[in-house]
């Protein structure tokens, strides 16, 4: 007896969904090394910043009263766009707290889009170590300022007053007689004027210019150089550059500077005067920039050596 077998509809097999591909917007976003949390609080933070800066714009352009725009202001202030952390790059010699108390002077909130950028690069430039600043927002929070700080060139003394000049003349800040800083010394009333006209000067003597201690800006118009040796040079008003070169080729035939000379004067183009001073002699380089003659006689005083070289 045959026995018939009933078979079920094979099994189903399953299918698989094709997920759907990720877009390229997707896999970069997937790429960078933050959270999606943090993007996208970044991105909410920049479209609200952005918003709010357009809104002040506008409310300004259409002549609405700047109390309206500085609400808005402060209603993203509130929201979370204000100042919570500056950073501060470039400081060499200068004080981050000084930094930090003049971007935010006369700052009526902490709210980032009341803050004036401009205004506050304006203040900085203002103060004496700042050659350039550069000044930016990062929202939500941060304050971001980069400080390009002048170079001290020399230091200029008035009145008994030490005070450090970039090689522009721009005064710095003032130094303790104790803590001199090892520059070149200009001395009396306008010379930091002349520190830029005093390097040309200088430069043009490079083998002079590291034995120069001092110089003396003498009747607002010349100068007396002295160096570290001792002695003093007067230069004339016109021609200053070439009396050097002639002083400077003259020294390098024969030594003249640390040979117990006191004197070179070369305000007299067609010759040079030179003086040994006696015994007795007191040596003072004068900081009044009255242009009196250091003393070359003395009631005590033998002048050893005079020396007239004629067309020098």
């Amino acid at each position: 007896m045959s026995r018939t077998i009933k078979r079920g509809p094979p099994p189903r097999r399953a299918v698989q969904k094709k997920r759907p591909k990720a877009s390229l917007g997707d896999r970069i976003i997937a790429r960078l090394p933050v959270s999606h949390d943090t993007l996208r609080r970044a991105v909410t933070w920049t479209v609200l910043g952005i918003g709010g800066a357009v809104a002040i714009g506008a409310a300004t352009w259409i002549g609405i009263p700047g109390t309206v725009g500085a609400a808005i202001a402060e209603s993203a202030g509130r929201a979370g766009l204000r100042i919570e952390q500056v950073d501060i790059t470039g400081l060499k010699r200068m004080d981050r707290e000084t930094v930090y108390a003049i971007a935010l002077e006369d700052q009526p909130s902490r709210a980032m889009l009341r803050l004036d950028l401009t205004a506050v690069r304006e203040r900085l430039l203002a103060y004496g170590w700042v050659a350039d600043a550069y000044v930016s927002r990062r929202l939500p929070d941060r304050l971001l300022i980069h400080i390009v700080e002048r170079q001290p060139a020399a230091i200029w003394q008035n009145d008994g007053q030490l005070t450090l000049i970039d090689a522009t003349g721009k005064l710095l800040a003032p130094i303790d007689r104790d803590a001199m800083p090892d520059l070149p010394l200009v001395i009396g009333p306008g010379a930091d004027r002349q520190e830029a006209a005093y390097q040309k000067l200088l430069a043009v003597a490079p083998a002079l210019k590291p034995r120069v201690r001092a110089a003396t800006w003498v009747g607002n118009r010349r100068w007396d150089l002295t160096f570290a040796s001792g002695e003093v040079l007067s230069l004339p008003q016109e021609g200053a550059a070439t009396a050097l070169v002639k002083f400077a080729r003259m020294n390098g035939e024969k030594p003249l500077l640390g040979k117990g000379w006191l004197k070179f004067d070369l305000r007299d183009p067609t010759k040079m005067v030179a003086r040994k001073p006696g015994t007795d002699m007191n040596h003072a380089v004068p900081d009044d920039g009255s242009g009196a003659a250091i003393p070359e006689k003395t009631a005590t005083e033998q002048v050893d050596d005079v020396v007239r070289a004629t067309d020098v």
